[in-house]
């Protein structure tokens, strides 16, 4: 059965993108024990223990047609994180980019740029998407920062969101990049790659 959007694999100078796999569970619980991210009480990393799992709950919302996941590689090949088209609107062609993470030895260097950037370009470009949503934990300033610095723009806060796995209730910021407004956000990351690094 196939779903919008189809399965695609996007290559970057710094990053792959490939369709998320059990073949990458080794190379990602790795990459979860960089740093014990699952350890963040407001993220939703996986235990390196629980990465298949997470894959197979990934794969199943994909069958759904909910969720496009992926693996995001090195250019060798190396799985070093996760990340989805996720909470799928194929009538309105929205997407949201989200579920997102990098083990900690990646984290601030050009790889996220890259990911977006492939992603979104994949989206407008190709998917013809109308607007692309980025939802992230309201006390997540990290996450918040990089969404926009992006270039997206806060459409508002859904208070009392979710329960967290700790119990903690989540208010979940809502961001948003609109079809009109992507050769600019697309100058600016193409921007961010090119220009040199300290």
């Amino acid at each position: 059965m196939s779903h919008w959007p189809e399965d695609v694999t996007l290559s970057g100078e710094h990053a792959v993108l490939a369709p998320l796999s059990q073949a990458h569970a080794s190379d990602l619980a790795e990459a979860a024990a960089d740093g014990d991210l699952h350890k963040l009480w407001y993220t939703m990393i996986p235990h390196a223990d629980d990465v298949p799992a997470e894959i197979d709950r990934r794969l199943a919302l994909r069958a759904s047609g909910s969720m496009l996941p992926f693996a995001i590689l090195t250019p060798d090949g190396k799985a070093v994180g996760m990340t989805t088209y996720m909470n799928i609107d194929a009538a309105s062609r929205r997407v949201e980019i989200g579920s997102t993470w990098y083990r900690k030895s990646v984290q601030r260097g050009p790889m996220n740029t890259q990911v977006k950037l492939l992603m979104l370009e994949h989206a407008f470009e190709e998917l013809d998407c109308i607007a692309v949503e980025f939802r992230t934990h309201f006390v997540n300033m990290q996450s918040r920062r990089a969404i926009e610095r992006l270039g997206a723009k806060l459409d508002g806060v859904l208070r009392s969101h979710m329960i967290m796995a700790n119990g903690t209730i989540r208010d979940t910021a809502c961001y948003s990049i609109i079809a009109s407004e992507w050769s600019t956000v697309k100058a600016n990351l193409t921007w961010q790659l090119e220009k040199p690094r300290d």
